[in-house]
């Protein structure tokens, strides 16, 4: 089957990619180039296009008539409407991306794949009521929809989150020595930290068993989560080093520690997505703890030198 993977050499993709073609899958990705492409054989398998030659929907039009796709991967999600538009006639499947932020803050944990309240981030907020409009119109044209949403994504690849909500070298050199994080008192919320292979499972599984992916929106994620104390003990186990908790207020923790609701959402909202649905549907398996994918990536960073 021909698939069209956009985002194919990010984070995910460089996952989701071999399986594809391990599959057997002819498999074209559309890439921004700010990424390089990986090395090593099973990349010289895969097409390239330059995302820049599809402005419209007529070039994603003449570009899907052309390369007749099966399914049509879109990880970046930047326009899904548009390119719904534009390739509905022309593809039997198309899975998106998404993530369990959009689901709004949890009310329930695990957190199901249901809305939770508003979600408090515009860009999340946008692509969320684009993924539920997209999925009923897919309904309504008979074309097969798939959302796939991660939660916290670690693992080789990327700069993990760190304690201070960001992925910034500079912290995790602080965690490295042993630096004091400072949270909210009494803070016990739960941190979902998820390999981006296990992340990638979820598209490839989707892939394999289009019947029973339709017309759903699944959470991927660890078998479990960790408590934010737990998460960062972890840090230092894996840095072989104790990295001491200090206490503030709530209202200094927000206004004066991690001011930038992006970063302080990490540790006020709980990450802990319900992945019953997906191992029930499609086989999904987390092959790693969120211990073992955050000792994946500080592992990458020190092989490339960023450690």
């Amino acid at each position: 089957m021909k698939i069209i993977v956009i985002g194919g050499t990010g984070h995910i993709g460089r996952f989701l990619i071999p399986q594809l073609i391990e599959d057997g899958h002819e498999v074209t990705t559309v890439t921004t180039g700010r990424t390089p492409i990986p090395e090593g054989t099973v990349w010289n398998r895969v097409k390239f296009r330059d995302a820049s030659s599809l402005k419209n929907e007529k070039s994603w039009l003449d570009f899907v008539s052309t390369d007749k796709t099966g399914v049509l991967i879109d990880i970046l999600g930047n326009n899904l409407p548009e390119l719904y538009r534009a390739t509905k006639s022309k593809i039997s499947h198309i899975i998106a991306c998404g993530s369990v932020w959009m689901l709004g803050t949890p009310t329930t944990v695990p957190v199901p794949e249901i809305t939770q309240g508003p979600c408090q981030f515009e860009g999340y907020q946008k692509r969320y009521h684009e993924i539920l409009a997209v999925k009923e119109t897919a309904r309504k044209d008979g074309v097969s929809f798939t959302a796939i949403l991660p939660p916290n994504i670690c693992g080789p690849g990327k700069i993990p989150l760190d304690c201070r909500g960001g992925r910034s070298i500079e912290v995790h050199q602080a965690h490295q020595r042993g630096e004091p994080v400072q949270l909210p008192e009494g803070c016990n919320n739960l941190v979902g930290p998820c390999d981006a292979s296990d992340v990638a499972q979820g598209f490839w599984r989707a892939v394999r068993k289009p019947e029973a992916a339709a017309d759903e929106i699944f959470n991927v994620g660890a078998a479990y989560a960790l408590t934010t104390t737990r998460f960062v003990e972890a840090y230092g186990e894996i840095y072989g080093i104790k990295i001491p908790v200090e206490q503030v207020t709530l209202n200094e923790f927000k206004t004066k520690v991690l001011p930038d609701p992006g970063d302080n959402y990490h540790f006020l909202a709980h990450m802990c997505p319900d992945i019953h649905k997906i191992r029930e549907k499609l086989d999904y398996a987390p092959e790693y703890t969120p211990e073992e994918t955050m000792e994946r990536a500080v592992a990458w960073m020190c092989d490339e030198k960023l450690l």
